[in-house]
């Protein structure tokens, strides 16, 4: 039994889904004629109570062009130092729209809005980069799934409204965060400018990233998604496949939480793992104790056709997701629960 949990994005579509987009209906969606791409469009604006909303093959594409909507060059914005739009789209930030990031060291990937307010360039002091976004990321993938407060977010908008700042969501798992904390699409897209949200992940879908926002700025969002490469034509196939997930893939994201929190707590009390970090849906990161030697920990499950991801500096994940079975999740159980690191 191959048990690969290095990501969430291994999902494959299901027999039901593939079914739903092969009936779907679709035209060429540059010129906005695939009625299937503008029906999930519509229906994540309406989700989300927000403008307007706009298809995207990738979420690292979806975050580079919000962050091009709402800087200039020269310009800075403030993320955790943990931030996926600054560890993981290739520097995008900088070559695609000419910006600096002022990093902050948040927990877990979150910030503060006392953090965020101490981070602003006096927009007088033209030395220093002009402060014009905030990155704010939910969950957190370094921060291993947490999810932030919305209390918190909600402070984190005052301070950019008193400043004049831009406020974006990275929620390429926002999914897992609403079911986590029994909140509402609503209550983000009352919050932010703009929102990154994933269909490839835990939904299942085989591709794509939905960017929503608010008028003013989602005008902008057709032109820069042309001058990133990101106009398609038949994609209603693949928007197929998230309206499907949509309908049917959230709820059960209840039970990879779940799955994680049992391999969390099993893996807390096993004589080769040091600890555990804080739990919050369906990312797992852990460390070895320092006896331990990684590279024969993690070939011993290889050996036994299991996969979890490297994150460096002796952070190892697992992330459930739907095609993590009940079977695969009792057999790796039982597996860790007797493994001895040899």
């Amino acid at each position: 039994m191959k048990i690969d949990l290095r990501s969430d994005t291994l999902t494959k579509p299901t027999n039901e889904m593939l079914s739903f987009m092969m009936k779907a209906e679709v035209g060429d969606d540059v010129y906005k004629e695939d009625p299937t791409v503008n029906m999930l469009e519509e229906k994540l604006a309406s989700m989300f109570g927000m403008d307007s909303a706009l298809y995207f093959p990738t979420g690292s594409m979806a975050n580079q062009a919000a962050i091009k909507m709402h800087t200039q060059p020269g310009e800075q914005l403030i993320a955790d130092k943990y931030a996926h739009v600054y560890n993981y789209e290739g520097g995008g930030v900088s070559f695609n729209s000419g910006v600096s990031c002022k990093l902050i060291d948040g927990h877990r990937g979150m910030i503060t809005a006392p953090q965020v307010e101490a981070a602003i360039n006096p927009p007088d002091f033209y030395h220093s980069p002009l402060t014009s976004l905030v990155c704010l990321e939910n969950t957190t993938n370094k921060g291993g799934g947490a999810c932030y407060d919305l209390e918190e977010i909600k402070k984190i908008k005052q301070v950019c409204n008193t400043h004049g700042l831009g406020l974006h969501l990275d929620g390429a798992r926002l999914w897992n965060a609403i079911v986590a904390t029994d909140s509402k699409a609503t209550d983000f897209g009352e919050l932010f400018d703009t929102i990154s949200v994933c269909l490839s992940k835990g939904l299942g879908a085989p591709m794509g990233s939905v960017l929503i926002g608010k008028k003013p700025l989602m005008d902008k969002a057709m032109r820069v998604r042309k001058v990133l490469g990101g106009g398609m034509r038949q994609m209603g196939y693949m928007a197929a496949a998230g309206l499907y997930a949509l309908e049917h893939h959230i709820d059960r994201m209840a039970i990879d939480h779940k799955r994680a929190q049992e391999l969390g707590a099993l893996l807390a009390n096993t004589d080769f793992v040091s600890n555990v970090e804080p739990m919050d849906t369906n990312i797992l990161i852990f460390n070895l104790k320092k006896e331990v030697d990684q590279n024969v920990f993690t070939s011993q499950l290889l050996s036994n056709d299991i996969y979890i991801s490297d994150m460096g500096q002796g952070k190892l994940r697992i992330v459930t997701h739907y095609d993590y079975s009940q079977d695969a999740h009792d057999y790796l159980m039982n597996f860790l629960k007797n493994l001895k690191v040899e």
